[in-house]
């Protein structure tokens, strides 16, 4: 039998049905949306337009949380820089190809570039060397910072670096850095052709050639320092070299221009001009080693005719020594007592002469000597550690490395009484007195004092001294000379000499030796031993 529902009854069971299908509905819509989880929109894009930025996952929207492959291709001329967005986050926002986890919102994910540019290495010449880009990832932004590093070839040296724009942190240094500009740029290093500077002296024993600048090789047109330095008993004369320029070829220091080739630099040296007074008889140093002399020669004391090499000469009362430039010694004249018996020494840089003994100074600082030993003036073996000898008539004089003095012989007059004597830098020995020159300039004598040969005490501005058998002479370091003691012959009448840079002093004359080679005398004439008017030892 039916059963017919009230109005009130439908009225309800309507509303039912009506929230069912609504819950159905819903029901669906979840089912449509994936069980109930909200996604979010996506947006890939890339600034500036250099490049493309790609979402490789590609399934749009996504839910918070969601990890998206991502990745970014630079268009040619950009370089890629990073990945930026407002929200979530990246694996490696510096990575062209990274993940990116979604945000609980819609985002846009940039991939950021950079314009580039070609840096291109260079170098000039191109035998020059090498240049080389240390970091090594071109292209660059602009405002990167590069290291290069350039390197010689063999015979060549860097100079520089140059580009057309950009900036070098030391443009003159090989390795350093560059900063790239906002363009496509040549880096050049740049080279130089340089040449080996050879340093000689001529004869090999006549001195020293020093390259004072000291970096070898040069380019052309380089301007060196060069010095020569004279051994003792050589006189620098000049400079050659077969190429290249000198600022002043006859100054010892001078500048040298290099060639455009390897090149050797001489220094020639000659035999040092100088003079020496005896008894009655002058010598001198010729700069080819040969020797001249006038004066009295009646023991033979001028026969020097045959002596060659000669770097240095001592006049005694009646006899000439010579030291050869091998160190062996030469001597003639009056020889009653051995003093002419040198033909065994070697080894020799210095002698001196006295009344009747010769003194030898070896290069290892001792000493040596013959000839009449009356008062011991020979007794010297025991020497050492000598500088420079000198001979008086009848005691020698030897100055120590330590700038005091030791003296030998007789001493009757004092003239051995050097004990106190300290800073000395040169001595000479008279008759019968002892000369010392201090290393201020100023001069010390002892000895016989009868005719003030010893009155030096005033004397400043010294460069050399001498004694001759009663008075004493002094160079000035102006070239002008000063003298004390028995005048009677006028050995003492030098004030007007100028120009002068040695003087030798012997028994009643003076002798004194010309920048340019000439030689000047005064005092005792009588065998001839002042006519040195024609001299030119130069």
């Amino acid at each position: 039998m039916k059963t017919i529902l009230s109005s009130s009854k439908y009225h309800y069971v309507a509303k039912a049905c009506i929230f069912l299908t609504m819950v159905a509905l819903i029901a669906g819509m979840v089912a449509c949306s994936g069980g109930g989880v909200v996604r979010y929109g996506l947006t890939m894009a890339a600034s500036p337009g250099g490049g493309t930025a790609t979402d490789l996952t590609n399934a749009s929207p996504y839910a918070g949380g969601a990890a998206v492959s991502i990745k970014a291709v630079a268009a040619a001329g950009y370089q890629f820089v990073n990945w930026t967005a407002p929200a979530g986050a990246f694996a490696n926002a510096s990575a062209a190809e990274t993940t990116f986890t979604m945000p609980a919102q819609d985002v846009t994910v940039t991939a950021n570039f950079v314009a580039v540019h070609n840096l291109v290495m260079a170098v000039d010449p191109v035998e020059g060397g090498t240049a080389t880009d240390l970091t090594d990832v071109s292209p660059y932004a602009g405002g990167v910072g590069v290291s290069i590093k350039a390197v010689a070839a063999a015979g060549y040296q860097f100079v520089n670096w140059t580009a057309p724009a950009g900036a070098f942190a030391n443009a003159n240094a090989a390795e350093t850095t560059f900063t790239m500009p906002a363009q496509d740029v040549t880096v050049t290093a740049n080279f130089v052709a340089v040449h080996n500077l050879i340093m000689a002296v001529d004869p090999v024993e006549g001195g020293t050639a020093t390259d004072l600048t000291d970096v070898s090789p040069y380019a052309a047109g380089t301007v060196i320092s060069v010095k020569a330095v004279a051994a003792a008993g050589y006189q620098f004369v000049n400079w050659t070299a077969p190429a290249g320029a000198f600022a002043n070829p006859n100054a010892a220091e001078t500048t040298f221009t290099m060639p455009d080739q390897d090149v050797t630099v001489t220094a020639n040296f000659g035999y040092a001009s100088m003079v020496a007074a005896g008894g009655a008889h002058t010598v001198g140093v010729k700069s080819d080693g040969t020797v001249a002399t006038v004066g009295l020669n009646d023991e033979g004391q001028l026969d020097v005719g045959g002596w060659t090499g000669i770097t240095q000469v001592a006049a005694g009362v009646f006899h000439t020594v010579g030291v050869k430039s091998d160190g062996t010694v030469v001597a003639v004249g009056y020889n009653y007592d051995g003093q002419c018996d040198v033909g065994g020494w070697t080894g020799i840089t210095q002698v001196a002469a006295g009344h009747e003994h010769t003194v030898g100074l070896r290069s290892d600082g001792t000493v040596v000597s013959v000839g009449s030993n009356y008062y011991g003036q020979c007794d010297v073996g025991g020497w050492t550690g000598i500088t420079q000898v000198a001979a008086g008539y009848y005691h020698t004089v030897g100055l120590k490395t330590d700038g005091t003095v030791v003296v030998v012989g007789d001493n009757d007059e004092g003239q051995c009484d050097v004990g106190g004597w300290t800073g000395i830098t040169q001595v000479a020995a008279g008759g019968a007195h002892t000369v010392g020159l201090n290393s201020d300039g100023t001069v010390v004598a002892v000895g016989w004092n009868e005719y003030g040969q010893c009155m030096v005490g005033g004397w400043t501005g010294i460069t050399q001294v001498a004694a001759g058998g009663l008075h004493t002479v002094g160079l000035r370091s102006n070239g002008a000379v000063v003298a004390v003691g028995y005048n009677e012959y006028g050995q003492c009448d030098v004030g007007g000499w100028t120009g002068i840079t040695q003087v030798a002093a012997g028994l009643f004359h003076t002798v004194g030796l010309r920048s340019n080679g000439a030689v000047v005398a005064v005092g005792w004439n009588e065998a001839g031993q002042c006519s040195v008017g024609g001299w030119m030892l130069n």
